[in-house]
């Protein structure tokens, strides 16, 4: 089961500029396209190590500097990602500060794909600032939201 906001960020890496990549976003506070790469491969990275351990911890990702300065780096992690996501279900453990709720493999995922798709969003407002790339129109949009558009199209 391969995510189609893993796949959608990819494909933005493919075209990214490095230079585009790094620099801080006056409109995003000083974050970098990068950064919110980072932020969400971290999330996944999480969820598999959560699937392995059964205990997720969001909190705890790597912040790694080398996934937000390196697209091509971005790109092996997500390509890693997608490799090893297509998992049968199971119960896990999600801990958050000192609370723990119970969980499933598949309720993550779906909640790691929104979290990415709300970071897509994000970076669409960074791109249009730098100006230069012609993203799909479905970029950084929740599919309900695409559902409900074309539902008004009709």
């Amino acid at each position: 089961m391969t995510t189609t906001a893993v796949q959608t960020l990819i494909d933005f890496l493919f075209i990214v500029e490095a230079e585009h990549y790094t620099k801080p976003s006056e409109i995003l506070s000083k974050a970098t396209i990068g950064q919110h790469v980072r932020h969400s491969i971290e999330m996944y990275q999480c969820l598999l190590l959560g699937y392995e351990t059964g205990l997720i911890d969001y909190g705890k990702r790597k912040r790694d500097i080398l996934i937000e300065s390196s697209p091509e780096y971005a790109i092996n992690c997500l390509q890693n990602i997608i490799s090893g996501i297509e998992k049968s279900d199971r119960s896990l453990t999600l801990y958050n500060n000192e609370a723990h709720f119970s969980t499933s493999y598949k309720r993550e995922l779906f909640y790691c794909d929104e979290h990415t798709i709300h970071h897509l969003a994000l970076i669409r407002i960074g791109v249009n600032e730098i100006g230069g790339y012609q993203l799909n129109e479905t970029f950084g949009v929740a599919p309900s939201t695409i559902k409900y558009r074309q539902s008004c199209a009709q």
